[in-house]
């Protein structure tokens, strides 16, 4: 059946399209215009000459940012924690979740845990009481400080409790005829079924782990021992001149804190833009997670 688009629905596609784009090109052009800048000969980046378009073409910026130690440091800090701050997110997600996404005969606690896990989002404890906590469990200077105090997304939790409430019924029991545990049903059928699901959540983790510099700059002492992100708030916001190598001073010479600024924002970027596209094909089908009851 072919459905005749009047003038307002064309006028309506035609609007929306214009909005999206120019929303893509908000957050596009500043990357591309960080990327210019980076590639940019100093005199003219110095001089506000470079707009989206790299003039003088340059890289000494990037043998800069692949000689200086610190730098490709705190990117393996970052990586680390990564991997272990979203390993830890999504097994304590996917375990939590799935007896909360009971029904409250089958777990009579059920509502009681729900709503002590929803007024955590609600109150917070402040910044000084969690870093007494964490001091006292002797965590500072670990890598451990920047993974566990956050090892529980409650938002995640939600989110995935309503994705396995809205799963049929029917394969639970059936499981259950067959002989199957809890255990078994989770990680044999839940968490296949889920796949979409924990991909939206794992790319919000990644996304989260990745960006986060306040907590590093807060737990380590040591400037050796930053993330990537805390790196880059100290070294290029900044500026604090303990950032700087015996390269970098050679090397100030040659390049400009603008080139040498933008290189290492858009190497920051640069992991989240590559990990996107692999997980992108399951984002639309995750991101109505819960929003179908049955």
């Amino acid at each position: 059946m072919v459905v005749k688009t009047d003038f307002s629905r064309k006028l309506f596609i035609i609007a929306n399209y214009a909005f999206l784009l120019a929303i893509s090109l908000l957050c596009l052009l500043p990357l591309i215009h960080i990327l210019a800048i980076s590639l940019s000969s100093s005199s003219v980046a110095d001089a506000g000459l470079v707009k989206l378009w790299p003039v003088k073409f340059n890289v000494s910026a990037y043998e800069y940012v692949l000689q200086n130690k610190q730098f490709l440091h705190s990117l393996f800090i970052s990586v680390k924690r990564v991997l272990l701050g979203t390993s830890l997110n999504m097994l304590l997600t996917i375990m939590a979740a799935y007896p909360l996404s009971k029904e409250v005969s089958a777990f009579k606690m059920r509502t009681v845990y729900v709503w002590l896990f929803f007024l955590t989002i609600l109150f917070g404890g402040g910044l000084i009481p969690t870093y007494m906590v964490v001091q006292s469990t002797g965590l500072i200077d670990s890598i451990w400080a920047l993974v566990i105090p956050g090892a529980v997304p409650v938002f995640s939790v939600i989110l995935m409790l309503n994705f396995y409430r809205n799963l049929p019924k029917e394969l639970e029991e059936s499981a259950f005829i067959d002989g199957a545990s809890h255990y078994t049903i989770l990680w044999k059928i839940f968490v296949p079924l889920s796949v979409p699901a924990i991909a939206t959540l794992t790319l919000f983790s990644i996304v989260s782990h990745w960006n986060a510099w306040f907590d590093g700059i807060i737990y380590m002492n040591s400037f050796d021992k930053y993330p990537l992100q805390s790196y880059l708030q100290k070294a290029v916001i900044q500026k604090d001149p303990s950032s700087l190598s015996s390269i970098d001073q050679k090397l100030l010479k040659e390049i400009s804190s603008k080139t040498m600024s933008a290189a290492q924002l858009f190497l920051g970027a640069l992991p989240i833009l590559l990990v996107y596209p692999f997980l992108q094909r399951f984002f639309i089908s995750g991101i109505a997670l819960g929003s179908v009851k049955g």
